[in-house]
């Protein structure tokens, strides 16, 4: 072989080495460079009966801990601790989303997709079609696809969709989340806007 061929055959060799670095690189920078994102405070728990008031409200919850499930009560407007197994509707546990029906739960809960409908055209709610747990501790199937996450910015985005929702004790809201992010864009506020129906019915359009 000559010595020409040789000097060709190690530039090729330095040629694609260097693109390999050059990949890296760049994906170790867009990794790095992470986008703005919204970010939210935790709303203060403060569990009271709001009967058949049925306002638009934004809620987050604070759902950073990994170990520990945090349950929101659509009666009650609030996060509730340590609350009986029929007195909460959903929970949250980092990107995770329960609700309370199915098995190993004692509620009605459940969730239902409400494809290409935007928060606020969304007027009633089906009463049937509802998606539950299919395992004691499970999250919901349906509601386990609420999020876009890019494994280059390692960011967590929410789809736009809104979600009917029922409740344990067979009620209806809907549901639509809006971020994931605390303050120094630190993961697990959970945040979220709802308009619940307290009255026992399906309409679901705010006061």
């Amino acid at each position: 072989m000559s010595r020409f061929s040789f000097l060709l055959r190690d530039r090729v060799t330095t040629t694609v080495i260097a693109l390999i670095v050059l990949v890296a690189v760049l994906f170790i920078w867009t990794s790095l460079e992470r986008p703005e994102v919204p970010t939210f405070i935790p709303t203060a728990p403060s569990p009271t009966e709001i009967g058949t008031e049925q306002d638009a409200r934004t809620v987050t919850v604070d759902a950073s801990n990994p170990g520990i499930w945090r349950f929101f009560d659509f009666s009650r407007g609030s996060v509730v601790e340590a609350p009986g197994p029929e007195e909460w509707d959903i929970a949250f546990r980092r990107f995770q989303i329960i609700a309370n029906g199915g098995r190993g739960m004692e509620g009605q809960g459940g969730a239902v997709s409400l494809e290409d409908m935007t928060f606020e055209v969304v007027s009633s709610v089906p009463e049937t079609g509802y998606v539950v747990s299919e395992r004691n501790d499970s999250v919901n199937a349906l509601l386990e696809d609420w999020y876009d996450y890019s494994f280059t910015s390692h960011v967590l985005k929410p789809k736009p969709i809104v979600y009917a929702i029922r409740t344990a004790d067979g009620r209806y809201a809907k549901l639509e989340m809006l971020g994931y992010y605390c303050v120094g864009a630190l993961p697990g506020c959970t945040t979220f806007r709802y308009v619940y129906q307290g009255g026992g019915g399906t309409d679901v359009v705010s006061n």
